[in-house]
């Protein structure tokens, strides 16, 4: 058989051979280095014996395929560890991810970071003995039968689900340890040269909260120490930008177990923040992108969410009020969208094709009811605020409003400096699953082309999502990822061609005929809270000026000069500065340090040449010291600088 290399050379053999000795035969030092095998275009494990011509590479884990292998061998290692240590403990799942591995356990107890520390050291020993990785099948029954016989019921099920002439692929390693697998592995647990357990959390067996609650292990490998190294410090960086915990430490946001989870309370510096974002998107979309502005109530009746169709495809996501239909209530529920509240504020008056698009905008607050599970931060809440939008039009006028929709929110994306950080997704309805969705396969089929057509058209890229829809159309969706590579949908933009009918939502077309229009859902900014959260973990915290809670603190060198500096403070706040002073008895010193601690954008110290010149000394978070000025002079840059919405970085 004729074996064809990466490089275009060929081997030639008489007899069949495993892809690690074609490894070997090529290089002893590529064989051990070598995490699987590429034929014809498909990874294979090393151990696959080829008996014909092909296509070979050996793939190692410089290759981000042979580095999710290595990493599926570290996550056998550590459940080998875990049942060492726990012996009663259940296996589930253990895949490898973009970012290093994880691994699922029934156990009694949650993990502490002493626990990882013991189960990092039995890693230790385990790859130190050097066990072979040995791949066997087995027929479905007796697949069953031999996890039964382990006492490993997640195992079982998952076999259960296969089908019932499944061959079962198993990994075990020497005598002591086996899982169920489909591979690839590498060849022995000595492959596994570098790892760091990184952090424990609780998962839901097969993510239902409804079934079992596990403990889940997060560690990552590399294939040296230097690349580990460079990743642990990398994670040290995502601890100071996670803003679950430096937006707490700036005095943003906070939670109360008493409130209930989910609920974050703002503090004023967040308030203010989230304050300015507010009025510039109203702003912004009520004077430059023709939005009228609507204001609609936090609840309603359970009729119009049956009109809707929430009731049916969304209740269990709903604060329902009455639900035991109480002698004399009615059935209510907080309101979780603001699309129907709107369709009314349409319908309130008549309207023809001239009068769309007819865009009307809310800053919404909405609830939804998130399992415990799935909330943190400012990122998964039950109650948040959004810049929610719904356009009626015509057919027609459809592509046209979509751009539109799409370049306002690069727009804001830009402006708030995250434009680099997202993705776009076509999120589609699940045809598998048809009863969670309104329209047939045409509905679906049609309006899903309608925006790939409208992405291409744009030369956006995007990818594709099955079941992401809402269940009345499908959406763009603008993606950016936490600091812990989570992805979470920031910007959403839906096309719904039903709706309409449901309320009797009706435009007078150019022959004089009632017609159902079409409606685009659209927020420009997104959720209010979890933008929040993005900017904090993108800017670590040191936002742009004019974002900021404070923009100035003034610092007066000693109590002598204290009027000088309330006066300065005074000029700043007439011409809209946000600016505090430090009027403590500390050192000057001490008051930059805190100040730049804070993030603050500039600070002011003043004193005697200062208050005798009419100046202010400016230093600021890019340059510490920038030079004395006149007032007048400083509040013309600031003033510019937050107008424009500068995003200073030097």
């Amino acid at each position: 058989m004729k074996i064809t290399l990466k490089d275009g050379s060929a081997k030639e053999y008489s007899e069949s051979k495993s892809v690690i000795d074609i490894a070997f035969d090529i290089s002893e030092g590529l064989a051990r280095a070598a995490c699987a095998g590429e034929v014809d275009g498909e990874v294979v494990d090393l151990r696959t014996v080829i008996d014909k011509d092909c296509t070979l590479n050996i793939i190692t884990a410089d290759d981000p395929r042979g580095l999710r292998v290595l990493r599926h061998t570290a996550s056998h290692v550590l459940a080998e560890a875990v049942k060492r240590l726990y012996p009663n403990a259940k296996l589930t799942i253990g895949p490898a991810i973009d970012e290093g591995f994880y691994y699922d356990f029934d156990v009694e107890n949650p993990f502490s970071r002493e626990d990882l520390d013991k189960i990092e050291d039995e890693m230790k020993k385990i790859i130190k003995e050097g066990n072979k990785l040995e791949k066997f099948e087995l027929p479905r029954n007796e697949a069953i039968k031999f996890m039964e016989e382990k006492g490993e019921p997640f195992k079982v099920e998952l076999i259960n689900d296969l089908p019932e002439d499944a061959i079962i692929s198993f990994y075990s390693q020497g005598e002591g340890f086996t899982d169920l697998c489909a591979g690839p592995h590498l060849m022995s647990t000595k492959g596994v040269k570098a790892f760091k357990l990184t952090a424990s959390s609780m998962a839901y067996w097969r993510g239902d909260s409804n079934k079992a609650r596990l403990q889940r292990i997060y560690g990552s490998a590399f294939a040296n120490k230097d690349d580990l190294k460079a990743y642990l410090e990398h994670l040290e960086d995502i601890k100071m930008r996670d803003h679950n915990k430096l937006g707490r430490e700036m005095k943003l946001f906070l939670t109360a177990d008493v409130i209930g989870q989910g609920l974050p309370l703002f503090t004023p510096k967040g308030t203010k923040m989230i304050m300015k974002l507010q009025r510039w998107i109203e702003d912004l979309e009520d004077n430059e992108w023709g939005y009228v502005r609507t204001r609609t109530p936090l609840m309603a009746k359970s009729d119009l969410y049956k009109i809707s169709g929430h009731w049916d495809h969304y209740m269990d996501g709903m604060f329902v009020l009455n639900k035991d239909e109480q002698e004399g209530k009615e059935i209510m529920a907080l309101r979780p969208m603001t699309c129907p509240f709107q369709y009314y504020v349409y319908m309130n008056e008549q309207h023809s094709y001239r009068d769309l698009p007819y865009r009307m905008s809310e800053t919404s607050t909405l609830f939804r009811n998130e399992d415990s599970g799935e909330m943190h931060g400012l990122t998964r809440v039950r109650q948040f605020t959004i810049t929610e939008a719904h356009i009626i039009l015509t057919p027609e006028q459809a592509e046209e409003e979509l751009t539109r929709c799409v370049d306002l929110a690069h727009y804001v994306m830009k402006t708030l400096g995250v434009d680099g950080d997202v993705t776009y997704r076509l999120s589609k309805w699940d045809p598998e699953n048809k009863s969670k969705y309104e329209g047939d396969d045409n509905y679906w089929n049609s309006t899903q082309q309608y925006l790939r057509d409208v992405m291409n058209k744009n030369s956006i890229k995007f990818t594709e999502a099955d079941g992401e829809a809402a269940f009345y159309g499908p959406k763009i969706d603008i993606q950016a990822k936490n600091v812990y590579g989570k992805e979470d949908t920031m910007v959403t933009i839906q096309l719904d061609c039903s709706s309409a009918q449901k309320f009797g939502m009706v435009y007078t077309d150019e022959n004089g005929n009632k017609v159902s229009p079409w409606i685009i859902h659209r927020t420009s900014m997104g959720c209010y809270e979890r933008t929040l959260a993005w900017l904090i973990e993108h800017y670590a915290g040191k936002f742009p000026t004019w974002m900021c809670p404070e923009q100035v603190r003034v610092l007066p060198i000693s109590e002598k000069y204290e009027d000088y500096a309330q006066k300065v403070l005074a000029e700043l706040k007439k011409n809209g500065i946000d600016a505090t002073c430090d009027s403590r008895s500390e050192k000057i010193g001490y008051k930059i340090r805190e100040t730049r601690n804070d993030r603050i954008p500039y600070w002011l110290v003043v004193g005697e040449k200062e208050e005798a010149e009419g100046l202010v000394a400016v230093s600021s978070r890019w340059n510490n010291n920038e030079g004395s000025k006149s007032l007048s002079e400083f509040i013309a840059q600031i003033s510019e600088e937050i107008r424009n919405k500068t995003i200073r970085t030097e």
